[in-house]
């Protein structure tokens, strides 16, 4: 069995009596003071995430901009340098490979943030594309550490701890920074439908970042538990639920990250003919009628007609509703239309409605 990792902040949990389990690999806190605090500290202050498992691969060389072209979804071409496009990988038969952040460094120069689970998969599929480009591909997650700090009040305080002025990011744009002798990539990105910023830099920067931001009194330490509750909340998929290699991004109602303008990119041919053919499965959202948790794998029915399965659900923390994503067959996709959600054996009514749970905050 292979070893559980540490991040560069491992220590810190323990010493905040932080909920630990292991996940993609690494020993990450699920929670500190309780997901509802937790949440609720990101929607309406500031709240700081440990995100050093995710993964960082860096594309050169003079034809680094046509082959992530050619290898993701969405479009880099025309972007500005200092921008982060979000996009997918994708299999020949369109299904996904992962998703990704995009950050256009230089025109050799690209760097690529993807998800923890997914790194060894991601790098070896990369590479086994690179005939034809003049490219170097490099594994980097090793080298980083990275926190995500979310909410209302972290610019704030953020410039004011750090002494770093952010002003001039705007929503998906980065830069990098020298702080207290450290190299710093700071993104105005997240993943909880909040302001704020991901701070990427290496095993001695991280502490040092958090410690500081701790001290301020202000940004509450939170865990994966209550990063899951926030993103599903603002509609942000997360691979192996609302995404995996069996769902079209197009089924999951990420087209507008699909360009299909582009000349071409692995999966193209696979998601036109399904777009002609038609889609077989569209992911929607659910809101139950009755108290109850509409968990992942969960059975959805029309009448007794199994036409799906739930990919992520709770009560919702923010509108105290029990709602879920689910994809089901498309032609029962119906704004309005009744449903059953098979949960222990019962089944528990309920209605197909837009997945706007949470209206997102970003500062554009």
């Amino acid at each position: 069995m292979d070893e559980i990792l540490k991040t560069c902040l491992y220590d810190r949990h323990v010493q905040l009596s932080a909920k630990m389990e292991p996940f993609a690999g690494y020993w990450m806190p699920i929670s500190y003071s309780g997901i509802i605090e937790e949440h609720q500290a990101v929607r309406n202050h500031s709240g700081m995430f440990d995100v050093s498992h995710m993964g960082e691969i860096r594309i050169t060389g003079k034809d680094a901009i046509p082959f992530v072209e050619f290898i993701t979804t969405n479009e880099i071409n025309s972007k500005p340098f200092g921008k982060v496009i979000y996009g997918l990988f994708l299999y020949d038969n369109g299904t996904c490979v992962d998703d990704l952040l995009v950050y256009k460094v230089a025109s050799d120069e690209l760097f690529l943030v993807v998800n923890a689970s997914n790194v060894a998969k991601d790098y070896t599929w990369i590479v086994e594309h690179t005939e034809g480009f003049e490219v170097l591909v490099k594994n980097e997650s090793d080298d980083w550490s990275e926190v995500a700090v979310q909410g209302p009040e972290t610019e704030k305080i953020v410039m004011e701890m750090m002494q770093i002025d952010l002003t001039d990011l705007t929503f998906y744009t980065f830069k990098n920074v020298i702080w207290n002798g450290h190299k710093l990539l700071i993104s105005r990105t997240g993943y909880t439908g909040e302001d704020g910023f991901e701070i990427y830099g290496d095993a001695i920067a991280i502490p040092e970042v958090w410690d500081l931001l701790l001290s301020s009194g202000k940004i509450l330490p939170c865990g994966l538990g209550c990063r899951d509750t926030l993103r599903f909340e603002a509609s942000l998929p997360l691979y192996g639920h609302e995404i995996s290699d069996q769902i079209l991004p197009i089924e999951a109602g990420l087209g507008s990250f699909v360009k299909m303008e582009k000349p071409d990119f692995i999966g193209k041919k696979a998601l036109l003919a399904q777009k002609t053919a038609g889609l077989v499965h569209k992911l929607v959202g659910i809101e139950l009628t009755e108290r109850a948790i509409p968990r992942q794998g969960y059975e959805v029915y029309s009448g007794d007609q199994m036409i799906g399965h739930v990919t992520t659900g709770y009560l919702s923390i923010s509108t105290d509703k029990c709602i879920a994503n689910a994809l089901i067959a498309t032609k029962y996709a119906i704004i309005g239309d009744q449903i059953l959600v098979l949960i222990r054996k019962k089944m528990v009514p309920g209605v197909i409605r837009n997945r706007q749970y949470y209206k997102k905050n970003y500062k554009q």
